[in-house]
């Protein structure tokens, strides 16, 4: 098992900055790739990055790319998402997830975290 909580979350005005953090327990952090996913009221769940397990590669959602920026710290089985340039349609709950194969879809990963709600007010 792997436990997920995410924190960070807020209400920031657009143009603005938020820093998201996913702290993780339980088993080796440091096997898992990481993603983070949002999902707005009515909406479905969205792909936002995805981080390998050593940190080397990741991958980002189209619509995040450039403002956006995924990292992890192994020392202290955390994962990180550096949101600039925030958008009022950047506004979601968002979750951190961990998967041993773990990519851009949500099915390939195990354990979700409850989530952090991020509000971006025009």
């Amino acid at each position: 098992q792997v436990q997920l909580v995410e924190s960070g979350g807020g209400l920031v005005q657009a143009g603005g900055s938020l820093k998201l953090s996913c702290a993780a327990s339980g088993r080796t952090f440091s096997d898992y790739n990481m993603g983070w996913f949002r999902q707005a009221p009515g909406k479905e769940r969205e792909f936002v990055a995805q981080i390998s397990w050593s940190g080397h590669s990741t991958y980002y959602g189209d619509s995040v790319k450039g403002r956006f920026t995924i990292s992890r710290d192994n020392t202290k089985n955390t994962v990180y998402l550096q949101m600039n340039s925030l958008k009022p349609e950047d506004t979601a709950l968002y979750y951190c997830a961990a998967g041993l194969h773990g990519n851009n879809w949500a099915r390939r990963y195990d354990y979700w975290g409850q989530g952090t709600q991020v509000t971006v007010s025009s």
